[in-house]
């Protein structure tokens, strides 16, 4: 066990007060629930802050309601919906947003923000794994909740220059992108394999909570002045930094846990404390390097994978509304609002998706299995969408959940438990301090997919929408086609352990009947 004097140190403010009061160490399981609650909220906040800027587009440029990534010429989207976007009490928007360039200006600061985000998660996964988690989180959530204020106070400073808009949404996105691999590597710390799947599944869940709070945040605070939509969001995940840095264990080492202490020991005869490392190491290492961790087996193709799921989950998340809203559903034409509070089905099926895999995988002990059959799944899901999601409601809002269900499943499977499993690969000889890296690369490369499928949506939809299922179908192909060799491995293996273990039947049985 560590020296009491350095745990001390180490261990959140916030903990060691709550022991003083109560004169007693928090157990295990309280450690770890506390890792569970903090972290779901921590990256719930990230999620809301992030979803304002779909809500207030509406403001700052009133034709654009709903339509997302956007940096495409107005005309390619707007044919339908112009006369219903004309509403007087929006008309005015902001300069210099409410200009004939206003979509494009929007549709920029939107991939600027997603490009920074994604490039730079892999500099927050390498500092992950190097500096304390609870701090790196803590002055992420802190400057996320600085710059989405910052964007909101042009509201009140009267700033109409489009570049400080543009700088701070990429200081944003700076800040943004430490969040997910220090959420994943904390909670990988503290939750063992066997039941990573399940409970990381569960949790995900706070992606969707994130947007749906975001979204209705910034809505009821509209009539106030668009600058109170970032302005709140921004000083709730401030303080739930603060909350985070006053109380979030990052480890078992850190509140004084070792792995050999008798109440781990005791802990780990279950299933959700099972050992991350099948050894414990003396010294720790060094963290690992960015081009190490991407020679881990698995990293790769689950990186690549993971591109083409966002790729087609991003398309969903800022079209969805849109589409609905353009589609007549039993010969009838839903309005804006209408449409995208339908499309919080998909986020719905998205969470049971999530749940679903991450409990077949664990199962199954399986990822690739399970995270490509979704995706080979996820393409007549898609597909019957398309073709009879405009039947009735009924099957329109049984579709998208199906759908959510199956594109949803293996991208919070991947960008969770498979992340966590891969940081702690038994090709590390035990070295712990990989999860961030992996994490940053693994969610990193899937953000690149998650800038360039709304893009594209947005070229593609002035055609067909055909073209844009089509895409999306050719994408949850080539996800499943990257896990391949990786699915390969892991039927060989389930079935050389099925061989083993009938060869051991026959050894045992023959052994029996030359006693009798």
């Amino acid at each position: 066990m560590a020296p009491l004097s350095e745990v001390q140190s180490s261990k959140p403010l916030g903990l060691c007060f709550i022991e003083y009061t109560r004169n007693a160490c928090l157990n295990f399981r309280t450690y770890q629930t506390i890792v569970l609650i903090l972290t779901f909220f921590a990256y719930a906040s990230y999620h809301a802050t992030r979803k304002t800027t779909s809500i207030v587009k509406s403001v700052l440029d009133p034709k654009t309601s709903e339509l997302g990534l956007s940096a495409w010429p107005r005309s390619f989207l707007l044919r339908a919906v112009e006369d219903e976007q004309r509403n007087s009490g929006l008309e005015s928007g902001w300069a210099p947003f409410d200009s004939k360039d206003g979509t494009a200006m929007l549709g920029v600061i939107d991939v600027a923000l997603l490009s920074v985000y994604s490039f730079g998660m892999y500099f927050a996964g390498h500092l992950g794994d190097r500096l304390d988690l609870r701090i790196l989180l803590t002055v992420g959530m802190l400057g996320t909740g600085v710059f989405t204020s910052l964007f909101g106070a042009g509201y009140w400073l009267n700033i109409h220059s489009f570049y400080y808009y543009l700088v701070v949404q990429m200081l944003a996105g700076m800040f943004q992108s430490t969040g997910w691999p220090s959420v994943v590597a904390v909670v990988g710390n503290w939750f063992g394999k066997r039941k990573r799947g399940l409970i990381m599944g569960i949790w995900n869940a706070h992606t969707s909570v994130g947007n749906i709070s975001g979204s209705l945040i910034a809505s009821v605070l509209l009539k106030y002045g668009w600058g109170w939509s970032f302005a709140v969001p921004g000083l709730l995940i401030g303080l739930v930094g603060l909350t985070v840095f006053l109380f979030l264990p990052v480890s078992p080492e850190a509140v004084g846990i070792d792995r050999d202490d008798d109440l781990l020991k005791s802990c780990e005869k279950s299933d959700t404390t099972e050992p991350l490392l099948g050894e414990e190491t003396e010294v720790r290492e060094k963290a690992v390097g960015f081009l190490e961790a991407w020679r881990i087996p698995g990293v790769a193709p689950f990186a690549l994978c993971l591109f083409f799921c966002k790729l087609v989950a991003y398309t969903f998340l800022y079209w969805l509304p849109f589409y609905i809203s353009q589609t007549a559903i039993d010969g009838q034409y839903l309005s804006n609002s209408t449409a995208g509070t339908l499309s919080t089905l998909f986020d719905v099926g998205g969470v049971v998706g999530g749940i679903l895999a991450g409990h077949i995988s664990d199962h199954l002990d399986a990822r690739a299995i399970t995270a490509a059959s979704f995706m080979y799944s996820a393409i007549p899901a898609l597909l019957f969408y398309r073709i009879y999601g405009s039947v009735s409601l009924f099957w329109n809002i049984t579709l998208m959940f199906i759908s959510g269900v199956f594109v949803n499943g293996p991208y919070a499977l991947i960008t969770t438990a498979v992340s966590a499993d891969l940081g702690t690969h038994s090709s590390l000889n035990g070295n712990s301090r990989a999860l961030a890296t992996v994490t940053a690369i693994i969610d990193g490369t899937g953000s690149v997919g998650a800038a360039i499928g709304p893009l594209l949506t947005g070229y593609i939809s002035a055609k067909s929408w055909n073209g844009v299922f089509t895409m999306l179908m050719i994408a949850a192909f080539i996800a499943g086609l990257l896990l391949t060799r990786l699915v390969m491995a892991e039927v060989a293996a389930k079935i050389r352990a099925r061989r083993s273990q009938a060869a051991n039947g026959v050894s045992h049985s023959s052994s029996v009947g030359l006693e009798v």
